[in-house]
């Protein structure tokens, strides 16, 4: 035989198995526990890293939307005041052009007023001066030249007292 004894082969069968037994509870156990542990540790960490990446880019959508919605708003915001200042400045152009023709009427009206007055002033005038020629005329019998000197006469008196009552 080769020198192996069936002896010694059991007991080292034995010794191995019970240092395989003692090793596998007193170091594989623990260390795969505590590497078990490191692992849960490790997994949770990226977990809650992926968790907080999510957040974050949920509350960067989130401001994201409320920017573009505050842009919007100002945009309708200086929409509706624009809106509002041409409202504004068409309200004042019909004011002025309605308080224009008012001024233009108003105007128009007196124009028209003065010239009447004017008219019948005038009328009134030459009919005064009508009736002092009559006058002179029936006063006199007159030929050609005593009559114009008669109508200058009453041109002449007529001015002077308009020129006195002007005065």
């Amino acid at each position: 035989m080769l020198g192996i004894s069936w002896q010694y082969l059991v007991a080292f069968m034995i010794n191995f198995g019970l240092l395989l037994t003692l090793l596998t509870f007193v170091l594989y156990k623990p260390i795969t526990k505590t590497l078990d542990e490191r692992a849960e540790k490790i997994k949770e960490s990226l977990e809650k890293a992926e968790q907080i990446k999510q957040e974050s880019i949920r509350a960067e959508e989130s401001v994201k939307a409320q920017i573009e919605a505050g842009r919007k708003e100002g945009q309708a915001i200086i929409a509706q005041a624009t809106q509002n200042a041409e409202r504004v400045k068409e309200e004042a152009k019909a004011e002025a052009r309605k308080e224009a023709e008012a001024l233009i009427l108003k105007a128009q009206a007196q124009i028209e007023s003065d010239r009447e007055e004017s008219f019948n002033k005038l009328r009134r005038e030459f009919a005064d001066l009508a009736v002092l020629a009559a006058e002179k005329v029936i006063e006199q019998s007159l030929d050609k030249k005593a009559h114009e000197k008669l109508i200058e006469k009453v041109l002449e008196e007529g001015l002077a007292s308009k020129k006195s009552q002007l005065n």
